[in-house]
């Protein structure tokens, strides 16, 4: 898994200060995508141990922090490797965490099953606290949406969604 970016603080991926892991790598191929680079599962830096440590200490050390957020690319693509890491920051740090992702919650659902990669995807669900979900679509855009490109796109609250299956 390769990392092609990290916001240590923003706004703009959730509510409140946030720090965003940008996850290379996406197959969705969204027609009008805004950043094509992302698609690459070769660009951006290398995810290991030293790596994924400096982002646990960036977390430990920013006390206006609300919440981390796992975007791309698409973070559902390297499921086994991001679901270490959610998993470590949930335990070190408790802090609210977000996911985007091209995969409706029901193909997460339906497909976790079909392989190791399928099945860290739905165990992504239980370890995180709101998944947008859904493709990003040129005629849906709407830049009046909160947290959101398109109006196809939803925020789920997960703990809630898995009081419903």
């Amino acid at each position: 898994m390769k990392i092609l970016k990290i916001f240590k603080e923003t706004i703009s991926d959730g509510p409140g200060w946030r720090y965003s892991i940008y996850v290379s790598g996406c197959l969705h191929a969204c027609k009008g995508c805004h950043n094509l680079r992302s698609w690459s599962f070769k660009v951006g830096r290398e995810f290991d141990q030293e790596y994924h440590n400096e982002i646990i200490f960036d977390l430990k050390s920013n006390p206006l922090l609300n919440g981390v957020t796992f975007s791309g690319g698409d973070p559902m693509f390297s499921p086994i490797e991001v679901l270490e890491l959610i998993k470590d920051i949930k335990l070190q740090t408790g802090l609210n965490i977000w996911l985007y992702t091209g995969f409706t919650i029901e193909e997460l659902y339906e497909q976790r099953f079909e392989n190791l990669e399928s099945q860290a995807r739905f165990e992504i669900l239980s370890n995180i606290d709101t998944l947008v979900d859904g493709r990003w679509v040129k005629e849906l855009y709407d830049p009046e949406l909160e947290f959101r490109g398109s109006s196809n796109q939803r925020i789920i609250n997960t703990k809630e969604w898995f009081k419903t299956i």
